[in-house]
C-alpha cells in the first residue's frame, strides 16, 4: 500500500503508520511541523543516526528510554561521556546497543557545540539550505517520495564536514521530513495542508549558511 488510507475517523493518512497508535499520534503530532528549536533539531538527528538499519517505530518505542539514557539529548552533557559512560551505555537495554552509533552521538554533540559557539547556530546552518522555509512537496504515494535529494547531500557533506556521524543523505533527507524542512505528507491525506499553512508564519528567518554566502570551507572542513 502506497496511497494514503483512510481510518475509522474519517481522516486519510498516510500509509505508513498502518494502524500503530503511537506510530499515528508521531505522524499526526510531530512528523512535517517544523521544527526550529537547536536543542530539539540536535535529539532527532541524533535519533535519526540510531536508526539507521532499523526501523523508525523501533525508535519511537525506545524514545523515552534513549532521553533518560542521553541526559534529555543535552548537547553540553552528551559531549563530555568518555569511555566509562559509552561503555554504561552499551549494558543499556533500553536503548540501541551500537558503539559506533553511540561514540557518534558523542561527537556529534561535541561538533553542535562547535556550530553553536562559533558557527551560524544549528538551525540557521539547516534552514539556510532551504532558505528558511519548508519546501512543499505534492506526492499522491509513498513510491514517488524519494530517499534522498540534493539538498540532503549538500547537508550531509556539509555536517559530516563538521564532525557530525550518521549523517549520510538518506539519514538527512528522513531528518528533513521529520523536522518539516520538506513537506512529504502525501497531498491527500489530511496533514499536509496542515503542515503546509505553517509555512505562512515561520517561526523565525534563520541566517544564510555559509554555502549560500559563497563562503569557502571553513578551518577543519
Amino acid at each position: 500500500m502506497t496511497a494514503p488510507i483512510l481510518h475509522p475517523d474519517g481522516l486519510a493518512r498516510c500509509p505508513w503508520p498502518k494502524q500503530d497508535a503511537l506510530y499515528l499520534a508521531y505522524h499526526d503530532e510531530e512528523w512535517g511541523v517544523p521544527e526550529y528549536d537547536d536543542r530539539a533539531l540536535f535529539e532527532k538527528l541524533v535519533l535519526d543516526g540510531f536508526q539507521a538499519g532499523l526501523s523508525w517505530i523501533t525508535i519511537l518505542r525506545k524514545r523515552e528510554n534513549f532521553r533518560s539514557a542521553f541526559n534529555g539529548f543535552a548537547p553540553e552533557a552528551v559531549a563530555r561521556y568518555n569511555a566509562r559512560k559509552v561503555a554504561a551505555l552499551m549494558r543499556d537495554e533500553g536503548i540501541v546497543r551500537n558503539r559506533a552509533k553511540i561514540e557518534g552521538a558523542v561527537a556529534s554533540a561535541r561538533a553542535w557545540l562547535d556550530v553553536m559557539e562559533k558557527g551560524p547556530g544549528f538551525c540557521a546552518l539547516l534552514w539556510g539550505f532551504v532558505d528558511g522555509r519548508p519546501q512543499i512537496n505534492r506526492f499522491r504515494t509513498t513510491a514517488q517520495v524519494p530517499a534522498e535529494t540534493e539538498t540532503s547531500r549538500l547537508i550531509s557533506k556539509e555536517l559530516a564536514a563538521r564532525g557530525f556521524k550518521f549523517c549520510g543523505p538518506t539519514i538527512v533527507y528522513a531528518f528533513m521530513q521529520a523536522v518539516g524542512m520538506v513537506n512529504d505528507h502525501l497531498v491527500d491525506c489530511h496533514r499536509h495542508a496542515a503542515c503546509a499553512s505553517l509555512t505562512k508564519t515561520p517561526a523565525r528567518r534563520p541566517a544564510p549558511s555559509p554555502r549560500q554566502r559563497g563562503e569557502g570551507r571553513g578551518k577543519g572542513r
